[in-house]
């Protein structure tokens, strides 16, 4: 892979986390209508003007950061389009990178029209989470060989691997349930969903334990059986054991917002890792028959 491609494809995926950070910032300081308008940000006006407030800058920020998004998405599309025929898996990836940015950019703007609708604004911080993974799958796929693929880990680890990423998506979604009825609702007039929020926390909770519970059985088995999920599974359960005690510290102390705000960056970083480890499940059957070659080498020696 060109130098250049390998960094802008990095580029790309921190982009993409740094986004969920600021959209956090703006949610958590109370700024999601800091610009009531939408793409402009007042009916006169595309940038904040001297009457709005510093909620303005924060949230005309977070629309500056799509930009970033954009442009880095961009560059990373060109880039791929010279390899387009050999690496049709990253040309296909970095195009989904592109479609989702702009569905992005409309999702913000309708959660804008909406008053900050919290079930439009969750789903507007999924979505972002799945542009985080796709470029977290690019960034896996980059130095592998092209072509066919075949299952390098026995069955029963697949199965459980894909009932811990089930788990996860489940923890994701009551995550952001709660936050939708908690008190960082984005603006004081904005609405909540009307669930009880400390019904919710509890709620969150359970799958979080499981997650962590079936991600230590997957960094267990990867380390007797010497599979090629073994690394990643470590770094998803560090993540995890980081995100639980962020989340304790948070629900025990009124839910300071910074400690939010980490909480939703860690789960953004809890998808990547869980997407890396799903990938690795594979291998490309090129490499399968190298190592088989070199494993029959070695025996016969």
């Amino acid at each position: 892979m060109p130098r250049s491609l390998r960094f802008f494809a990095w580029a790309s995926f921190i982009a993409q986390v740094t986004i969920i950070a600021t959209g956090g910032a703006v949610r958590l300081t109370g700024s999601g209508l800091g610009c009531p308008t939408w793409p402009t940000c007042t009916p006169e006006s595309l940038v904040p003007t001297e009457e709005l407030t510093y909620h303005s800058l924060i949230e005309f920020g977070n629309r500056l950061m799509t930009g970033v998004v954009g442009i880095v998405a961009l560059i990373v599309f060109l880039l791929v389009w010279r390899i387009r025929r050999e690496r049709r898996d990253l040309f296909v990836l970095s195009f989904i990178v592109g479609l989702g940015i702009v569905a992005q950019a409309i999702v913000g703007g309708i959660t804008v029209w909406t008053g900050l609708n919290p079930f439009i604004v969750g789903f507007h911080y999924v979505s972002s989470l799945a542009l985080v993974c796709v470029t977290a799958a690019f960034l896996a796929r980059m130095p592998e060989r092209p072509g066919p693929r075949e299952r390098a880990v026995p069955a029963w680890y697949a199965g459980l691997t894909h009932a811990t990423s089930a788990v996860l998506a489940i923890s994701i979604i009551v995550g952001v349930l709660t936050t939708g009825s908690g008190p960082h609702s984005g603006d004081a007039d904005a609405g909540r969903t009307g669930f009880d929020a400390e019904i919710l926390e509890h709620v969150h909770a359970w799958p979080g334990y499981l997650l962590f519970a079936l991600t230590l059985a997957l960094v267990i088995a990867a380390w007797r059986d010497r599979l090629p999920t073994l690394r990643w599974s470590i770094a998803l359960l560090a993540i995890e054991l980081v995100q639980i005690g962020v989340g304790l510290y948070q629900a025990r102390n009124g839910l300071p917002v910074l400690a939010v705000g980490v909480h939703m960056v860690l789960a953004a970083l809890t998808a990547a890792a869980m997407t890396v480890v799903i990938l690795r499940l594979k291998r490309p059957v090129a490499a399968a028959a190298t190592e088989a070659a070199v494993a029959a080498e070695a025996s016969a020696a």
